[in-house]
């Protein structure tokens, strides 16, 4: 598999190809704006303003399935994230990471980057892949992994690019 085979859809439904990324180190976040963990929504945001004209894309990919933490629907995600938490980078529309339905990039990622003692599966929101300039999947980072503290990874494999 190839992640520049797959796509997503934005919120407003408009089809995405990874391909348009090729050259491009990706970090790729499920994300859900009523969990904890959604303060690194700044965070992330943060690492795009930085590093977004030095090549990296970030990429929230919504998902509800941890207690309905992304309780907001496609039309509304983006206007929250946006005015909760400056929110500029690109979001997919809400997806599944787990289960019979889990969207085609959650699954290649989980394939390729196996998590720690529970295996692939994702535990919880805010998992983080980061994936190289090559498109090969590079490192996945738990939830609680603060994006400042990818920094280091993310520079490295954009100077390699």
């Amino acid at each position: 598999m190839d992640i520049y085979k797959l796509s997503f859809k934005k919120p407003n439904g408009e089809e995405v190809a990874m391909s348009s990324f090729k050259g491009k180190a990706i970090l790729i976040v499920n994300t859900a704006t009523k969990c904890g963990l959604a303060p690194q929504f700044d965070g992330l945001e943060q690492l795009h303003q930085t590093y977004g004209a030095k090549g990296l894309v970030v990429i929230g990919m919504p998902s509800a399935q941890f207690f309905n933490q992304e309780p907001e629907t496609n039309e509304t995600m983006t206007e929250v994230c946006r005015i909760n938490h400056g929110v500029t980078f690109q979001l997919t529309e809400k997806i599944d990471v787990n289960g019979k339905y889990t969207h085609p990039i959650s699954a290649y990622l989980k394939q390729e980057l196996k998590g720690g003692f529970f295996g692939s599966r994702i535990k919880w929101n805010f998992t983080k892949f980061l994936i190289d300039a090559n498109g090969k999947p590079f490192k996945r980072y738990s939830p609680k992994t603060a994006p400042e503290k990818i920094e280091k990874d993310i520079v490295a494999l954009l100077r390699k690019s």
